[in-house]
């Protein structure tokens, strides 16, 4: 059997990483959502000020459907504030805006783990589909070789998410100093914005630890990586 308790035990230490991630993005996000920023910025306008103190007017600002489905797409330079983040005049809404407006300023300053982000999407994306299965089957085949193809491809996932670990972090570290320069927030409500804001980064961090703990399991099964079980 493939998959067994010794599965489960190597990735527990993720599962329980992620679990606690997303409590907290649940926990503080619906606690500092109900908490009315003193200046009554919506997070749009916040966002809109951002933008406007850096100079960068051709970045649009529109309204996305879903829970917490805040985005930049530098595609189309086009900055998409969840329903719940676009009218909302919380401290939560508010650091959720202004972090997606970092991601702007990183595009338009050329930040380069950005543009190497941007770059790794269609390896991860393939990486993601075809990586585990041909590990999968690899195990399945008891073909080493083949694990190994499926470890290189899943490698791209772990690479991609790494990388994002560097973007995430600069665009809350920019948002959370922006907000106070700019008096969006006071310096009162800053720790409403650095706990949602962390908790957020903290589910990038327990993806790459999930993707790497699955790599290292699959090589370890397959006799890749120390002795086979």
């Amino acid at each position: 059997m493939i998959f067994d308790v010794t599965y489960l035990l190597w990735i527990a230490p993720a599962l329980l990483l992620s679990l606690w991630a997303s409590w907290r993005v649940r926990s503080n996000f619906g606690k500092y959502s109900q908490v009315r920023s003193a200046r009554g910025l919506t997070g749009a306008q916040a966002a809109a000020e951002i933008l406007r103190q850096n100079g960068l007017s051709d970045v649009k600002i529109l309204r996305a459907q879903g829970l917490l489905s805040d985005h930049y797409n530098p595609l189309n330079r086009t900055l998409n504030l969840s329903e719940g983040v676009y009218d909302s005049t919380s401290v939560a809404a508010i650091g959720i805006a202004a972090h997606e407006a970092g991601h702007a300023l990183q595009h338009a300053e050329g930040y380069k783990p950005m543009w190497l982000r941007s770059v790794l999407v269609p390896t991860a994306n393939i990486g993601s589909s075809l990586g585990y299965m041909v590990m999968l089957f690899g195990l399945l085949l008891a073909q080493p070789n083949l694990v190994l193809v499926g470890a290189v491809l899943f490698s791209a996932v772990l690479l991609f998410q790494v990388v994002t670990l560097p973007v995430e972090f600069n665009a809350s570290s920019r948002a959370k100093a922006l907000i106070l320069d700019y008096g969006i927030i006071s310096e009162r409500e800053r720790e409403g914005v650095d706990k949602v804001l962390n908790a957020a980064a903290l589910t990038y961090v327990a993806a790459a630890v999930s993707t790497l703990l699955t790599l290292l399991y699959f090589l370890m099964r397959s006799g890749l990586l120390g002795e086979r079980r």
